[in-house]
């Protein structure tokens, strides 16, 4: 198989305004088969819209998106869904659904008009409870669900979809750091292609095999959790003082951040040295 073969999505010169506003300028990236790429950056950078561009929410206003080698403007809404699952940062308001109700929804790019649900599909459903941990939250109606629960729901019904790439908005926005590892682990496990906007960047670096990093709509850097993730490139994009170490279970950047910014703050790399200049 060629490395084309395994580029599940590829971006090129990707532009989206609104009126005459720039929002999302040249952005240039690829998905290879069964990597968790984040998407990162300031608020303001830009990640949820490119992300509403990739899932067909905006329409791009120049450039071109390719799903698996096709033009994905191309896809019929249904051939759409039965590749690409999206998962958003608030969770829906379903009223008196149970989460199986919910996780159930997955099927629907699957089904015909006049199919009927099938011992199969109770199945499927089944596996994906079990996969986020939720097998004895099944009957629960799906608004009792604690937050770190919902978004399992959501998975769960991602799951049951059967995407080839699935597409998330900040999942672990709002949760505790133990619900957070632990979502961003379940997607890893999932072995498929996972497309995320996350916030914490020690969480991207942990948990992501490739980072695209976005500020003011423009792509800054892009590459494994080591190009991305300098002293020099946070400082810029982020304006924060920190220090980048090797952590010490997987070896990937860990980030220590410098505090004191109600002052006047600069950071020094030159030669190597990386310090905290603090004006009181």
């Amino acid at each position: 198989m060629t490395q084309q073969d395994k580029t599940v999505l590829s971006v090129h010169a990707l532009h989206w305004q609104i009126n005459d506003k720039p929002i999302l300028a040249d952005i240039h990236f690829n998905l290879q088969e069964g990597q968790v790429l984040g998407i990162i950056g300031p608020n303001g950078a830009g990640k949820s819209s490119l992300l509403r561009c990739l899932y067909r929410y905006f329409k791009p206003t120049s450039g071109h998106i390719q799903l698996f080698n096709q033009n994905m403007t191309a896809l019929s809404s249904r051939a759409f869904a039965q590749k690409v699952a999206v998962v958003l940062q608030d969770t829906p308001q379903h009223f008196d659904m149970t989460t199986r109700q919910l996780v159930a929804l997955g099927l629907t790019p699957h089904k015909g008009v006049f199919d009927s649900h099938t011992e199969l599909d109770d199945a499927v459903i089944d596996q994906a409870l079990y996969k986020v941990g939720l097998t004895e939250k099944g009957a629960q109606v799906f608004e009792s669900l604690s937050g770190g629960e919902k978004q399992r729901a959501l998975i769960a019904r991602a799951i049951v979809q059967d995407p080839q790439l699935l597409i998330l908005d900040e999942p672990t926005n709002h949760l505790d750091i133990r619900y957070q590892i632990q979502i961003l682990e379940l997607l890893r496990s999932l072995k498929i292609s996972v497309i995320i906007s996350i916030h914490d960047l020690n969480l991207a670096s942990a948990l992501c095999d490739s980072l695209v990093l976005l500020e003011k709509g423009h792509l800054i850097a892009q590459g494994s959790p080591n190009q991305v993730l300098t002293e020099a490139t946070i400082s810029s994009v982020f304006d924060v003082c920190c220090e980048v170490h090797s952590h010490p279970q997987h070896g990937k950047p860990l980030i220590c951040y410098f505090y004191g910014y109600d002052n006047d703050l600069s950071c020094n790399h030159d030669k190597g040295n990386h310090h905290l200049n603090v004006t009181t």
